[in-house]
């Protein structure tokens, strides 16, 4: 049933994609410049979770490095190095510049120091989910290196410039932004076909099927290729020859519940705690939310940085706000 289990996960980069042909030459065009051993402009890719701004960003990078012989590139996730350090150490690894930096000891300005005088090929670093970075000004003190391009992905451009500071923003005014929206249900069902068209058994899933699982994904590919993955595991546990109806059906739940795990997963313990005590109270305004959560952090973040986790846990559907203002309230999202 499955005969190339990579080609059904999500971090798999595809040799072609389809349906974001205006997103895949917006992208290129920006970086085109680095071909002729210039910096190219900031580029900053927005849109929700699911729609493909990382695939789309790997895939035209490694496209761009096998026309241009002499170029490197680093894909920071800042869901996982999320501190200045870290992040700065991520790209220092990705270009083989560790050896002599020591994680415990070494001063920020030393290890950008060290970025600043790197004399290798041309740079683009990605930095993935960048508004989870612990300090945004480390934006502005990459910007100011010469040699690297920067690719900055997000799911709020309003809120990531929110909470940014004047220095920050007045650079990321200059940053070609690309927009990502929602795959439709037809642009999506021919995602998932052509991820089983390379990963399964040649007929092993009906076109109607494939529209059911894009359908039950609502416009998030994450959820989809989830789905087709839980529904292939369940035909081959069972020898079968076809994933049938009920595979499906049984795998849409599933399939949800895996994407929601991982993302549990992806928080840091002071995310997992926020979304804990809204769980826990089931319904919590700011204020007392952050009251609680300030009496149980051992370093206490600012309202604000806090508030910025919560529409995190907004935008990837593990929470839910209702009313405004000083009426707003947060509940957690039942699992579907």
């Amino acid at each position: 049933m499955i005969t190339d289990a990579r080609v059904l996960r999500e971090e798999f980069v595809p040799g072609d994609v389809v349906h974001r042909d205006a997103e895949v030459n917006a992208l290129s065009r920006v970086l085109e410049p680095i071909s002729d051993g210039e910096d190219a402009r900031p580029v900053l890719i927005t849109g929700p979770s699911g729609v493909g701004k990382t695939t789309i960003t790997k895939f035209v990078v490694s496209r761009l490095r096998e026309s241009v012989l002499d170029i490197e590139s680093v894909h920071v996730n800042c869901w996982q190095s999320y501190t200045r350090f870290g992040a700065i150490y991520a790209i220092l690894e990705g270009l083989g510049q560790t050896l002599d930096v020591h994680r415990r000891s070494t001063p920020h300005d030393e290890l950008l120091e060290k970025l600043d005088n790197y004399d290798g090929p041309p740079v683009i670093v990605t930095l993935d989910e960048v508004d989870q970075l612990d300090d945004a000004r480390l934006v502005y003190d990459l910007y100011r290196l010469d040699n690297f391009s920067f690719v900055l992905v997000t799911n709020d451009e309003e809120q990531l410039l929110a909470d940014l500071d004047e220095r920050v923003r007045s650079r990321l005014q200059t940053a070609e932004t690309i927009r990502f929206d929602r795959y439709h249900v037809d642009e999506l069902t021919d995602i998932v076909a052509a991820r089983a068209d390379h990963g399964l058994e040649p007929d092993a899933i009906r076109t109607d099927q494939l529209r059911l699982i894009a359908d039950a994904a609502a416009g998030d590919a994450r959820v989809g290729l989830s789905i087709l993955r839980s529904a292939a595991r369940r035909a081959d546990r069972e020898n079968a020859e076809r994933i049938t109806d009920d595979h499906v059906e049984a795998a849409i739940p599933e399939g949800r519940q895996e994407v929601r795990s991982r993302t549990l997963d992806a928080l840091r313990p002071e995310q997992r705690l926020v979304y804990e005590l809204v769980v826990d109270h089931g319904e919590i305004a700011p204020r007392d939310l952050y009251e609680e959560y300030a009496e149980r952090a051992d370093e206490p973040r600012t309202k604000r940085t806090v508030r910025s986790w919560l529409n995190k846990l907004q935008q990837y559907n593990l929470v839910e706000s209702h009313g405004s203002g000083p009426n707003r309230v947060y509940e957690a999202r039942e699992a579907e």
